[in-house]
This record gives C-alpha cells, sequence and structure tokens, in this order.
C-alpha cells in the first residue's frame, strides 16, 4: 500500500510504511521501502537510518544516491560527497552511479564549489545524442551547474540537450531555456 500511496499522498504511504516496519522490521525489503518512502515525505533521518539497516541487512550498495541525498536534506554535503568517494560508490555503474554523481555534484553546488560540480558530472554518459529519464536529470544537472558556474552559453546548450532528452516531460528544461535566452513570459 505504501508504494502505492508514495506518489499521492507520501505521508499516508510513509503511515503504511511504519506500520510495516513494526509488523516485519527484521526484513530488509521492508526496511527498504520505509526508508524509500520516508525520503519521498522528506523525512530525511528516518529515511537514512531505515536505508542503512537495510544495507546491515542485505549488503551490497543499494540506494547509495539516495542515503547521500539524505544526508544533503539534513544539510551535511560533505557527508553527501563522502558517500560519492566510497570503495561502493566506484563500484557503481549505470543509472546508479549516474543518479550518485547528480546528488554529489548538487552536494558541490550547496558548499558553491560549482566548477568542482561541473566535473563531477562530466562522464562519458553526457552524450547529447542520449534520451530517457537518466540522461534528462544528467544534462539538466550538468546545465545547472555549468550555469552556477558562470558558463550560461554552455549550459543554456545542455538545458537544450536535457529538453529533448526528456520524453517523459520530467524537468522544466524548456522553461529554464526560456528564462536563460530571455523568452520567459
Amino acid at each position: 500500500m505504501a508504494a502505492q500511496l508514495v506518489d499521492d499522498d507520501p505521508r499516508l504511504a510513509l503511515a503504511h510504511a511504519r506500520a510495516a516496519r513494526g509488523r516485519a522490521g527484521r526484513i530488509a525489503v521492508v526496511r527498504e521501502t520505509a526508508g524509500v518512502i520516508a525520503y519521498h515525505a522528506g523525512e530525511w533521518a528516518e529515511a537514512l537510518s531505515e536505508l542503512r539497516a537495510a544495507r546491515r541487512m542485505a549488503g551490497g550498495p543499494g540506494l547509495l544516491a539516495v542515503m547521500a541525498d539524505c544526508e544533503r536534506g539534513l544539510g551535511r554535503p560533505e557527508r553527501a560527497i563522502e558517500l560519492g568517494r566510497s570503495d561502493e560508490a566506484r563500484a557503481l555503474t549505470g543509472d546508479d552511479a549516474t543518479e550518485l554523481r547528480i546528488v554529489v555534484a548538487g552536494a558541490r553546488m550547496d558548499l558553491g564549489q560549482f566548477d568542482q560540480a561541473v566535473v563531477t558530472l562530466q562522464t562519458p554518459e553526457l552524450d547529447p545524442s542520449r534520451t530517457g529519464s537518466g540522461a534528462a536529470r544528467l544534462f539538466y544537472a550538468y546545465a545547472d551547474a555549468l550555469v552556477a558556474a558562470g558558463r550560461v552559453a554552455d549550459g543554456l546548450t545542455w538545458f537544450l540537450n536535457a529538453a529533448a532528452a526528456d520524453v517523459e516531460g520530467e524537468t522544466d528544461a524548456e522553461e529554464r531555456v526560456a528564462e536563460l535566452s530571455g523568452d520567459a513570459q
């Protein structure tokens, strides 16, 4: 039930996740689900605690990007960066690695380290011919970091790439393009 409710009512979903944890708190997937639901409800400390518990129980680098983002939510961007430097982080590939890079770049931006955020996102996956949610999110984060670093023209190019890659309409890349090019209404 928590998974069904999370998009529409994260607080009610969290209540269901907490009830499940109370009944089956020794099952890793229950703790992981409770952590993800708490994350969506903005309960960063609870989410982090649950995800850590799930990882202790099941092992593996599961949801490292979510954990790093919880650290950011708790006002600890340095810890998010540390998670991004961990051995487990280096073992990530594909979308998991990309998501962690996006979170670490956000942590760098939280600290005013805009050039480092740009470098964090420079990866072979930064290929403008890619499409889909993961590509759109990566391109958007890269564009945002470029703009923050004062490279507005480059940022505009990558917001255009993000808009082209965003087949699901998950980002506001088109609005950012309009804003940066002076076409905002």
